[in-house]
Parts: C-alpha cells; structure tokens; sequence
C-alpha cells in the first residue's frame, strides 16, 4: 500500500513547526530574534555584573592557580634551593693566638652530610617511624597526620602535637623562624609543596638528617652518631639509631649525657612505633637493650672570652659557611694578652671595671681585657661600652686647630670664661693667662679646647675625629670639646693609632690581613698627614706625658698620650703610644656614679705605664736613684746645699703639691670633703684648714 502527501500539506507542517519552536525559544529572550549572537547560555542566571555563577567559579579558580605560581616563584627567589643544603647553625670555628694556641672554640657540633642510601634500613626506618610514617606516601602535607595531631590537642593528655611531616620540619628549620602562628604554618606548607617538587623523598629525607638538632649543642645525624657513639651513621645498631631517633622531639629535654633515662624511655617509644610500623617484631623490639653511650671528646676551651666573642663575628665573614670545623689564627699575642690580664687584676680598684685594648698601629688587635671578670659579666666594656672620652678627645679639638693654621706655640688664653651659658672651669680652677697650645694640651686646659671650638667650628672638629676613625654619633655644642660624646674604647684607641702610623682611619681587626697592591693602596690606600703636621701632633701628646697630666705614664722610651676624665670622674681614661704598640685603658663604674679619688691621670695611666714596661723591651721607667749617705753629717742642710729649685706642681689625684725653694712643700687637698694645706718646711710640718674657694671641686681634666 502506497501513501502519498500533497507538497502544500507538508509545507504546512514545517511551517507550523518552525512557527512553535520560535514561539518557545523566544520566551526568555523577548527582544533578541538571535539570542546565540551575545553568548548567554540558555537558561543561564545573571548574578554580579551581567556574569552568571560559573564565570565566577572558573575566573576564581584562575586566579587562585596564578597566585599560587606567584608564591612558587617568590619562594625561588627568597628561600634558594640550596639554603637547605647549610648547616642551620653557624658551625664551629676555634680561634688560636698568633702563637697558634687555641684560646676558644664557638659554634655548634656539625659534620658533613649523610646519604640516606647508605645508611642501615633500620636508621631510616627509626626516624620515619616515629617523625612521619607516610613520608614516601604523601606530598609533603599528611592530611591524617594534621588530624591526628589536632584530636590529640584537643582531647589528647595536653601533650601538644604538630603534624609536621618531615618535609615540614626542614622546611621550618632551614627557612623559616620557630615562632607559632598560623602565618608561619601556612609558609611551612607552601615551602614543603615546593620542596617536594623540587627534591626526591631520599634528598628530603637526607636534608633533614643532616641539619636537624640532637642536643648538645650537636646538629646532624653524622655529628651526633659521633659525639654520643663515637661511630659513624652508617654503622649504627638498631639500639643507637633509636635513641638518636628518640632526641629530635625534644634533644635539650632528652640529651642522654643530661638525662639517660629520660633517653631511654624515649628510645622504647620508638621501638613501639617502629612494630607498629611493621618494619621489626615485637620479639626484635623486647631483645633490643637500652644503647651505651661512648662520649670520648669532652670541651676543654672557654665558648667565649672578651676578645673571642669580638672576633667570632669577623671569623665568620671571612669563612665559607659549610659543616666543616675551621681553625682560625688571630692577632692576639698570648704574652700580652697575659700581661694585660695580670695588670688589671692587681690594679687594686674596688667595685669598679676597668676595661683595656692593646693594638698595633695597623689596628691589629693583640690584647683586650673587656672588664674584670668575663665570668661574672660577658659584656665588653673595651668594644660595647660607649662612655664620654673626657680629655682624650681633645685630641680632634687640637687637630682641628692645627689644620687651622695654629701651631703648638700659637697662643690661647687659658683665663675663666665669664660670658654665654656654658661656662666650663679647669681642674681646681687653676687658670695661667695666655699659653701655648702645646701647654694648654699638656695640662688639659678646659677653658682653652672650649675656646678653640668656639673659634673653629664644631663641624671641623666633628671632620678630625671622623677622619681619624670616630664612627659615634657626636653632639655638637662646645661640651663636645671636653669630651661629652659616648664613644668606645676600641674606636678611642684606632683612632690614636692613626696618629701612631700616620696612616688613617686605622680600622681594629682580629685577623691578619693581605697588604694593598700599589694600584689599589693608589686608589683606596689610607691617608696620612704632612710630615709637619704630624710631628706637631707628637709634639703635643709628648708633652703631655714629659710635662702634662699623664707624667705617670712615662717610659724610657719616648711615650705620647692623652689624658681623660668625664664630668663629676665617672669615667678616667688614658690613651697613648710608645714602641709599636697603641693602648687605651678606662676605668668606670657600670651605672656611672662617680669614681673617687680616681682620674684620667692617676690609675688609668699607671695600668698603661704598667702594661708598657712588661710588654716593650727596655721600656719600663728609670728607677729612683738612692740617696747618697753622708759619712759623718754635721748640722742641718744649709740652702746652697740645695740646687736653685723653682716652683715645681705635681698632680697627685685630686691633692695638689708644690716644692718651693723658699717655701717647702705645699700639699694642698682633701680629706673628707674638708680642703686642707699642709706645709712642710725647715720648721717642721704645719696643717691648716685652706680657703674653699682655693679648693673647688674638680673639673673634668
């Protein structure tokens, strides 16, 4: 049977069609006869800004991956690689004296790397089993791991838990700071992502061994196999390797040579760990004893001394950073470093410090004494300290005068200055009229170096001391010229070894080093002053140990110095030079109350004189002629038995003592706080109490 449509029918029914699917699909879009033309899907929800939800969702998840590339490329620019393959402790270095004797041993116990392919199945397998049992499984993150750790907080026996894997942990330790806080463990997070990425599980594994800490000051798996086994990793027994596995938790609580029982107790936790790992048998577990400790290196030298732990900072520039011990040869002489030493502690001063630092006039520093006893009080008063010069600093006054166009002979009145709000007196208010500048420097005359600022500038003075090495921060006010700047000792001292070598800034240093090509000694080489210039300068700080305040500190030998005492005698300074050695002694308080009987030109220069006369060949001063005994004396001394004597002072602490030709000798001073005069002449002795405005306090000097 045939069936057959007529052409009109069946364009009726296309029509038709068509006229309905238009009629329904123009429903939701009742303006827009070609609603494909602007890429609104069908049925689609606008939400924020003409976009539908799932434009949101895929620009999020976009943008999410581009930030996630970005952290991965900051990481690789600031945690590099190769930081976890260094010690993250500063290992050891042993510093010897120039006569190659160890003086002192600083930094941790480290030793070189460890494969993890060589060493026993049951060292891997006691530290996996203990620190992080899926560390072949997981990326980096043991999401079970966090949530064990997070039920054993919150419902555990308050024993708190990380969950760090062990990629974790050495991304912690090698680039990250201990601090705890939710920052820092999502660092941790991305950094062990990126390190699993970048490293194989047996580098991560090896890395972590090799740097981790197990106690006594020991890191690494190899440094700790040898300190508390005397073997090394790859030859550790069963019973070792848990004990060792057992420190990581906690090494200073559970170090065995502290607590062996602790250690112990800790070592079987790890045996369980490693049954329930199925890596041993309970049977294996129950035979394995407690591991016997074999510690044969025990430390003999001192961790730090005043000199080392100055040096310690330059040592470590100046070495690579690996896991090798190094040993160092410093500048310090041990003779002197003894001298100085001894010289200190006989010095008989009572609750004060007193602070020395000997160098030569290149800055090679070859004695140092930071205070009286490193033991009680690790603070370095010769290189931390900054305290006010006094008198020594007006060396930068004098300096500066000199480049003036003055000269040790021009003239300065040494007269009491009356006008202005700073009105400095000299020492016992003794005043000379119109001086030199040689005797003004000589007798510490305040009222001449407040005058020379005034005349030249503190900008200029300010220019000396930083030319000759003063790096403090100095105030400048014409206080500046008696020294109320805190500097320190150390930089004090360099800053006269310039003088010394005529080679400036003179910059101290605990390490030899390589002498200047031409080119570069052309180029960068140290200034030096005029052949004129400095012999003025010498001129000055000679005079003033011949004839000046620091006549205490005279040697056989030509010696120059300089003199300080800081405001009501808090500090008492004397820094000078003779031989080939440039010292600087201080004596001070540590809360800064006032010294007694005690200035610049007293006990500090006499610990120089002292520390002089035992290190410099034939430097120690002339002994006392005896006196020549009469064999048969008739009568008293008559004056022309006398040579023709003129007025001669003599500074004695805070006393002053006059020998007169006619007069005898006057000792002026205190007792108490009450001033005196005594007089002894032919007559015999007198006392008397003297007028006080012939004894006012005394000024800094």
């Amino acid at each position: 049977m045939l069936f057959w449509r007529s052409s009109s029918n069946q364009n009726t029914d296309i029509d038709s069609r068509l006229a309905a699917f238009d009629e329904s699909f123009a429903q939701p879009f009742p303006d827009n006869t070609h609603p494909s033309n602007n890429g609104q899907p069908a049925g689609g929800k606008l939400l924020f800004l003409g976009k539908t939800r799932w434009w949101w969702i895929s620009r999020t998840i976009a943008a999410c991956i581009a930030l996630f590339m970005l952290l991965l490329l900051w990481l690789a620019v600031t945690a590099p690689l190769s930081k976890s393959l260094q010690p993250i402790a500063p290992p050891r270095i042993t510093l010897l004296a120039s006569d190659g004797t160890p003086i002192a041993r600083n930094g941790a116990i480290v030793d070189k790397p460890v494969d993890v392919r060589e060493l026993p199945p049951h060292v891997v397998q006691a530290f996996l089993s203990i620190e992080d049992r899926r560390f072949y499984s997981h990326f980096g993150v043991d999401p079970r791991g966090l949530a064990r750790a997070a039920w054993s907080n919150a419902f555990g026996s308050g024993m708190t838990q990380g969950g760090s894997t062990i990629t974790q942990q050495l991304a912690k330790f090698t680039f990250l700071t201990p601090e705890r806080n939710l920052t820092r463990k999502a660092r941790e997070m991305l950094i062990a992502f990126w390190l699993e990425g970048r490293l194989t599980k047996d580098e991560i594994l090896g890395r972590y061994l090799s740097n981790v800490y197990f106690g006594d000051n020991v890191y690494g798996l190899r440094a700790a196999s040898l300190h508390y086994f005397y073997r090394q990793p790859e030859r550790l027994t069963l019973s070792q390797a848990v004990m060792l596995a057992g420190l990581v938790q906690a090494p200073s609580r559970l170090a065995p040579t502290k607590n062996p029982e602790r250690a112990a107790k800790r070592a079987r936790l790890v045996l369980k760990a490693m049954v329930a790992n199925k890596v041993i048998t309970q049977a294996k577990a129950d035979a394995t004893p407690v591991a016997r400790l074999d510690v044969r290196v025990r430390e003999t030298l001192p961790t730090g001394t005043y000199f080392a732990d100055w040096a310690i900072p330059q040592a470590r520039l100046l070495t690579d950073s690996g896991y090798a011990d190094v040993r160092m040869t410093t500048t310090l002489d041990a003779r002197l470093q003894n001298i100085a030493r001894k010289v200190v502690a006989r010095s008989g001063v009572a609750g004060a410090q007193i602070a020395l630092v000997a160098m030569r006039p290149n800055g090679e520093v070859v004695a140092m004494v930071g205070g009286k006893s490193y033991k009680e009080s690790a603070f370095n008063r010769a290189t931390q300290a900054k305290r006010q010069p006094g008198s020594t600093f007006k060396l930068f006054v004098y300096l500066a005068a000199l480049r003036s166009g003055m000269t040790p002979q021009s003239m300065i009145a040494d007269t009491p200055i009356n006008e202005g709000a700073y009105r400095p007196k000299n020492s016992g208010q003794r005043y000379r009229g119109d001086i030199t500048l040689e005797q003004a420097f000589a007798q510490s005359s305040n009222v001449a170096a407040v005058r020379l600022y005034q005349k030249i500038g503190g900008q200029e003075i300010e220019q000396a001391a930083q030319d000759l090495g003063i790096r403090s921060p100095l105030t400048l006010d014409p206080s500046l010229a008696l020294g109320s700047s805190g500097v320190t000792l150390i930089e004090l001292t360099s800053a006269y070894a310039g003088v010394a070598s005529n080679q400036w800034p003179v910059e101290p240093h605990a390490f030899k080093r390589e002498e200047q090509g031409w080119i570069e000694w052309l180029f960068s080489g140290p200034r030096a002053f005029s052949g004129r210039m400095h012999r003025m300068l010498l001129d000055l700080l000679g005079a003033t140990v011949n004839k000046g305040t620091a006549r205490a500190a005279r040697l056989s030998i030509p010696a120059y110095g300089k003199t300080g005492t800081s405001q009501d005698n808090r500090d008492a300074l004397f820094i000078g030079f003779a031989g080939d050695l440039v010292v600087g002694v201080w004596v001070g308080n540590d809360d800064n109350t006032p010294l007694r009987g005690v200035n610049g030109g007293g006990l500090p220069a006499r610990i120089w004189r002292d520390f002089m006369a035992q290190s410099i060949r034939n430097a120690a001063p002339a002994a006392a002629p005896e006196t020549r005994k009469a064999p048969d004396p008739e009568g008293p001394i008559e004056p022309l038995d006398l040579p023709d004597l003129q007025e001669l002072p003599i500074d004695i602490g805070n006393s002053d003592v006059r020998i007169d030709q006619d007069k005898g000798v006057i000792v002026n001073t205190d007792v108490g706080g009450v001033p005196l005069e005594i007089k002894l002449d032919r007559n015999g002795a007198s006392i008397q109490a003297a007028p006080s405005a012939e004894r006012p306090a005394p000024e800094p000097r």
